[in-house]
């Protein structure tokens, strides 16, 4: 006998700069995704593949026009990525343009996240800009353990070795670490022992920053749940305000990534962070579970 299959789920393969998404619309009521589910559709051999699962909600402000939220690869929850900002809000235009094109978003709307409301600016086909809020460098607020004031760089021992990095909170926490060559930079080995280091109460995004110029840096990040990224948004935002607060970068910068290009401004420590970047739709299908 055959098994009856349950209801196909709707998706949208999606990506940001490389940093790949399976975007699901749970409006009409579809329940959000376990982490078994999530495993399932993150996997790049026998499912959907992506970095993480973004689910479209109702929202949660007057003003948005939806809100979202954000599913690692490994099945864990996130608290913010910039780049899958962008790819939700490609996709709620789209559908507002489907739905009824007389009244349909402007140029500029909001969209809940689980850390906030973002403005979002559409700059162009596929190009938008979203305000990612103010970077938290106190420690409490990353969270980061053992230390109780903010500093430019943290001293971290692993066994016998001292590895400083820079810390900040994106809404997510971030730990920076600045290399002389990006390609060079032990993504593979630091990322993990970073994430697993007692000072990361809630692990962290591991990100290793080049200087290339006082507008251009060169960035890799290793994400909590997901690993090495082919581009991550808060990852840099968070680059940048732990660099300009060092004094080693102008308020407006390129960061290039493996999978693209971000440009990141930050007009002055009591402004929010400002992300414009690219979003595409892969394609579209349905997942049957």
């Amino acid at each position: 006998m055959n098994a009856v299959r349950q209801a196909p789920l709707p998706f949208t393969k999606m990506h940001g700069a490389g940093n790949d998404f399976v975007v699901i619309d749970l409006r009409g009521g579809v329940a959000p995704p376990g982490p078994e589910l999530c495993r399932a559709i993150a996997d790049r051999h026998t499912g959907i593949g992506c970095d993480q699962i973004l689910t479209i909600e109702p929202p949660r402000t007057a003003w948005a026009a939806a809100s979202y939220r954000i599913w690692n690869a490994d099945g864990s929850s996130s608290q913010q990525c910039g780049n899958g900002a962008r790819c939700i809000a490609a996709w709620v235009l789209r559908d507002s343009v489907a739905r009824d094109p007389e009244r349909c978003l402007a140029d500029r709307f909001e969209l809940d996240s689980p850390t906030g409301t973002h403005a979002v600016d559409v700059l162009g086909i596929h190009h938008y800009r979203i305000a990612m809020g103010r970077p938290e460098f106190e420690p409490a607020r990353i969270p980061l353990h053992g230390f109780d004031a903010v500093q430019d760089e943290y001293a971290l021992a692993f066994g016998g070795e001292v590895l400083n990095i820079g810390a900040v909170s994106m809404g997510n926490p971030h730990a920076l670490i600045e290399v002389d060559d990006v390609d060079l930079a032990p993504v593979a080995t630091f990322g993990p022992a970073v994430q697993r280091h007692d000072a990361f109460p809630e692990s962290v995004n591991v990100g290793f920053a080049q200087v290339v110029s006082r507008d251009r840096i060169r960035l890799r990040v290793f994400e909590r749940g997901v690993g090495e990224t082919l581009a991550c948004g808060s990852g840099a935002c968070a680059a940048v305000a732990v660099l300009m607060r060092r004094g080693r970068i102008d308020r407006d910068v390129a960061v290039e990534l493996p999978g693209g290009t971000l440009n990141i401004a930050w007009p002055d420590d009591t402004a929010q962070i400002a992300m414009s970047g690219p979003a595409a739709f892969v394609f579209e299908g349905e997942w049957w579970q």
